[in-house]
């Protein structure tokens, strides 16, 4: 009996460090492998800095298309884009006007 009540008191003094020993190691896991741990964090801030040359000249054509709007709007009118536009929509243009017709090139 003197063996059990031993390897029983040795194990109860062991219980907390180990399950403190555990729960370390769980969160230090989580915080490297996690959903939000550093590897994703780090993936995040490579794809990031792969997208942000596209953000910058999707934001440079949309600035340059509310540009091209603003001249069209009732209150500030452009007569020389309202003219090319009507054009374009319409297909038509002047009678001195020369048009250049390219061949379109096949790609295989």
């Amino acid at each position: 009996m003197g063996l059990f009540y031993d390897i029983r008191l040795r194990v109860r003094h062991m219980i907390g460090p180990l399950i403190g020993i555990c729960s370390i190691a769980y969160f230090g896991f989580h915080v490297v492998h996690g959903e939000r741990g550093l590897l994703t964090y780090w993936r995040l801030k490579q794809v990031i800095a792969e997208t942000q040359p596209l953000l910058e000249e999707a934001q440079l054509q949309r600035q340059l298309l509310e540009n091209r709007v603003g001249l069209l709007r009732p209150d500030n009118l452009d007569p020389d884009m309202l003219e090319e536009r009507a054009r374009v929509m319409l297909n038509f243009g002047y009678a001195n006007d020369i048009v250049i017709l390219f061949e379109k090139e096949t790609t295989r």
